[in-house]
């Protein structure tokens, strides 16, 4: 028998996003997954810009950028002729406020390897070939048992093991929802041919499609296609010449063949959500919770930010710096966030689908700003403690040093498994010293100022971003200070608890002694 705070199920993307989190705060995790060796298929294939700030704020964003492309150009063919070409995002920069313009193409195997890198950082290391069996809980923990007759002995158990995981039928949660009947092929696969790497190529005629979309990093390609009838009037196994053939009916590009195949797999679009994401000391995240069409590509992003959001709050409650009611406001606010995302990806699928029907519109159809996430935030959360941005996203925006001079971007400032305080303008200090006596290790305090404390923001991107009274303008003297500038509580998944005015020091001091009690 073993014990730990926090045993996670399943090493996808959400488990390992989880874990890290949890690593980072210093909670004994462990992380265990059936499997008997890492996948290396596909599946998910981009990350989107909250994503990106997500796993940056974890301390894997260069690595992360380094390995994915931000820039893919869709090319669109019918009847095997090209016959248009569109770049989401092309011509998008960075701004003050986001610091990511586009997403990443990426393989999911790789977003798995760099996030296995990060939490092996900490000594944890996925156990493969670990299946749980069974579980109980109690007031006092969860006692599971693994396949093997091993016993683990976690304060939490969280269930991260996809659709078909066994940890929300054990809990005998609903899963409701519906299932198309049409498969759908997918694989990873090379081609040879000279296939152009900086397409991801889509050939949709009326009857069917096939498209080939580059895998940055590797020489793959990962192929959808519309599924091959059978004589039986179902659909053929997925298989290398099964892929060839619809490949030669669509591309009509005689060149072209595919070889050494990796994952392939037939998959349906499935659009369901759990009725509850958390039984007791048990919690779902990622398809665990909630499964919905690719359109879009929020699968592997949702989970990420599942696994983000509720790390930081077992973190609190397993270091004993908040209570146990902080985990209820995990479900509260992820089960809205879930539901809007099975809307919005039928959304886009239809979308698709309908743009499919015209010559030149592909896949890029099903994008719109909402996919970003950026605008996802918790204004109903009971973590929403007042303000006009309560709930929202805390911006970035750069600043600098005010003793050296050095560059400082609010992110880095946020990094990090604590909450922050930032305080606008001189007459926020006192409320800063306050707050910091008072709350100790839970959080940070940042003056925003350019007095010669804190941080200084002569261009008052900071101030413009977090809506504070007083900024007019801003240039060599900094931004105007015709108000008294207010307090930003920032929670550690880096949304905004509370806007305040300065002299609410005691306020802040108050919620966070209360947190979750």
């Amino acid at each position: 028998m073993t014990t730990t705070a926090v045993l996670i199920v399943g090493a996808g993307p959400t488990g390992l996003t989880l874990a890290c989190t949890l690593a980072r705060a210093g909670v004994p995790v462990r992380i265990v997954d059936k499997s008997p060796a890492f996948h290396d298929g596909s599946r998910g294939k981009g990350l989107n810009q909250r994503s990106r700030e997500v796993l940056a704020d974890l301390g894997m964003g260069e690595e992360f950028t380094a390995a994915g492309n931000p820039r893919l150009v869709f090319r669109k063919y019918r009847d095997g002729v090209a016959v248009a070409d569109h770049a989401p995002g092309e011509g998008a920069a960075p701004s003050p406020d986001v610091p990511y313009a586009t997403g990443l193409w990426i393989p999911q195997w790789r977003t798995e390897g760099i996030l296995r890198a990060k939490l092996a950082s900490y000594g944890v290391r996925v156990e493969l070939g670990s299946e749980v069996a069974e579980f109980t809980q109690d007031q006092d923990g969860v006692a599971v048992t693994l396949a093997d007759g091993r016993r683990v002995d976690a304060a939490y158990l969280v269930g991260c093991d996809g659709a078909r995981g066994m940890v929300r039928k054990a809990l005998g949660v609903a899963f409701d929802g519906a299932a198309e009947p049409e498969l759908a092929l997918v694989g990873d696969v090379e081609v040879e041919g000279g296939l152009d790497r900086g397409y991801w190529h889509q050939w949709i005629d009326e009857d069917g499609a096939v498209l080939l979309c580059p895998l940055p990093g590797t020489p793959r390609w990962q192929l959808q296609s519309s599924p091959e009838p059978d004589s039986d009037g179902g659909y053929a196994k997925p298989s290398l010449e099964v892929f060839q053939r619809q490949l030669d009916r669509h591309a009509r590009m005689p060149g072209l063949r595919l070889t050494n195949p990796g994952w392939l797999s037939t998959y349906r679009v499935n659009v369901r959500m759990a009725e509850r994401f958390r039984v007791g000391r048990v919690f779902l995240a990622g398809d665990a919770a909630h499964i919905h069409s690719i359109a879009g590509g929020l699968g592997m992003n949702t989970g990420i930010q599942d696994g983000y959001n509720l790390g930081w709050k077992l973190a609190l409650v397993v270091n004993g710096a908040a209570g146990e009611g902080l985990l209820d406001t995990y479900e509260e606010e992820r089960l809205p966030v879930a539901a809007w995302t099975l809307k919005i990806t039928n959304e886009r699928l239809r979308a698709v689908r309908e743009g499919a029907r015209k010559a030149g519109v592909g896949t890029e159809a099903g994008f719109s700003s909402d996919l970003t996430t950026l605008g996802v935030g918790y204004g109903w959360s009971s973590l929403a403690w007042g303000g006009p941005a309560a709930g929202e996203r805390a911006p970035d925006a750069p600043c600098h040093d005010a003793l050296t001079g050095a560059p400082v971007r609010l992110f880095e400032v946020f990094a990090g498994p604590r909450f922050t305080l930032l305080g606008f303008g001189p007459e926020s200090a006192a409320a800063l010293a306050r707050v910091s006596a008072a709350c100790g290790e839970l959080v940070r305090t940042c003056l925003i100022d350019g007095s010669g404390a804190g941080l200084a923001d002569p261009e008052g991107h900071a101030w413009r971003a977090y809506g504070m009274a007083g900024r007019e303008g801003g240039g060599a003297d900094g931004p105007g200070r015709a108000g008294r500038g207010g307090l930003v509580l920032v929670r550690p998944d880096n949304h905004v608890a509370l806007t305040a005015s300065v002299d609410r020091g005691a306020e802040v001091v108050d919620r966070l002694e209360r947190l979750g009690r």
